[in-house]
């Protein structure tokens, strides 16, 4: 039999990773934009674009792990309260595991059948599971999550950081949002296929918000008429 594929496992990782690089490539693209639009030389440009690296990576990571770690307190708590539960007033947990079972399609005595036995494997495994939706694949992890956004973020603002030092300072503005686009794009077909979604719908998806994002950007620049020197 045929191991099927399931892109659950991966959600974890994922969805840090992507945020990561989505905001590297937009924010440092924009800001890099923004600045561009006021500046007539390529130093503010590119000092622009290592800070907001910097400082966006760190950001970030900091703000992934005290999320997420936010996230695992309140998994924790539930357990520890699930756990006394099941020590205080075992029958009762007993019947509202076989009432979850029952909701979802079984009738009641092979419901009772089933809780009975989960309980007597892994009560507190179970009832992780099925009532508070907690398991392996979904737990919160946020060391995981941090370095997965951190690193995506510096990986995704160099990129525009890089166009900043080696493309044509007259028409930065330009340069920059056309590798932004097609940075945006490389990342939301590679996360669709990751994630075994649409590939054109994320692309579409994450190339006009971006487009969006480095627009207003650049319009702040010009409205502000300041030159950079």
């Amino acid at each position: 039999m045929q191991d099927e594929k399931h892109y659950g496992t991966r959600s974890n990782w994922l969805r840090a990773a992507v945020l990561g690089a989505n905001d590297g490539i937009l924010s440092t693209a924009s800001l890099v934009i923004g600045v561009a639009a006021a500046s007539t030389t390529r130093e503010p440009i590119i000092l622009a674009g290592v800070a907001g690296l910097v400082a966006g990576a760190l950001s970030m990571a900091a703000g992934e792990y005290v999320s997420v770690s936010s996230q695992e307190d309140l998994e924790k708590a539930d357990l520890a309260r699930e756990m006394k539960e099941l020590e205080e007033m075992p029958e009762e947990e007993l019947k509202e595991l076989a009432l979850i079972y029952e909701e979802r399609g079984l009738d009641s005595g092979l419901a009772l059948q089933v809780a009975t036995q989960l309980t007597a494997h892994d009560a507190l495994g179970a009832h992780a599971r099925d009532e508070l939706g907690i398991n392996d694949i979904t737990q919160a992890n946020p060391l995981l999550a941090a370095l997965s956004s951190g690193a995506s973020f510096v990986f995704g603002g160099l990129l525009p950081v890089l166009v900043a030092y080696f493309g044509p300072l007259e028409q930065m503005e330009y340069v920059q949002y056309g590798f932004a686009v097609l940075f945006l794009a490389v990342l939301g077909a590679i996360a669709a296929k990751a994630g075994g979604s649409n590939i054109l719908t994320a692309v579409l998806r994450i190339s006009f918000w971006g487009t969006v994002a480095m627009v207003i950007t650049a319009l702040i620049g010009h409205l502000f008429e300041v030159n950079v020197a």
